[in-house]
């Protein structure tokens, strides 16, 4: 393992830790100034402080007893991905008690090194219905979330040559 992969590793141990404990400043502490994290539900935010306080707001406002294991990290040139399988318990109102599970992939870019390595932009790849759908919600909310995410994506400009190609 070369100095890259290990300060990844590294940090993603300070990743995991700072949001099973929901440990908002610490979670912060983790990205650029400049930082960007795109969540998969409640969609961008920017800076350390917004994105410790969704961790805090966002995440631990409607979860408890939150598990979030890493897998497989790898780093080229400051680009990073890894594997997860994320848990925790609604305390959603109309989904109270109710323990949900998904899998996903993360691409992140670094700066840094060492224990100076920080994460400046962080975006996610997973199945939200797989995961709404745990919370027995109604199929047309669960459409409703997956609809917006269709609609970002299909908006993004990644996808314009997807979207306009002439066949």
């Amino acid at each position: 393992m070369d100095d890259a992969q290990k300060d990844l590793v590294d940090l993603l141990a300070r990743f995991k830790s700072h949001a099973e404990a929901a440990d908002g400043p610490g979670f912060g502490s983790l990205f650029t100034d400049d930082a960007v994290y795109v969540d998969g539900f409640h969609g961008p935010y920017h800076g350390p402080d917004a994105i410790g306080q969704m961790l805090v707001d966002d995440f631990y406002g409607a979860m408890t007893d939150c598990r979030w294991d890493l897998y497989e990290p790898v780093v080229n040139s400051g680009l990073g991905y890894f594997r997860y399988l994320f848990s925790y318990t609604s305390t959603l109102s109309d989904a109270a008690g109710k323990r949900v599970v998904f899998d996903g992939m993360a691409r992140v870019t670094l700066k840094g090194s060492g224990a100076d390595m920080k994460i400046r932009h962080y975006s996610e790849i997973f199945d939200r219905g797989l995961a709404l759908a745990q919370l027995d919600f109604a199929p047309e909310r669960i459409a409703k979330v997956v609809g917006r995410a269709a609609d970002l994506l299909r908006a993004s400009p990644d996808a314009h040559p997807h979207i306009n190609r002439k066949s």
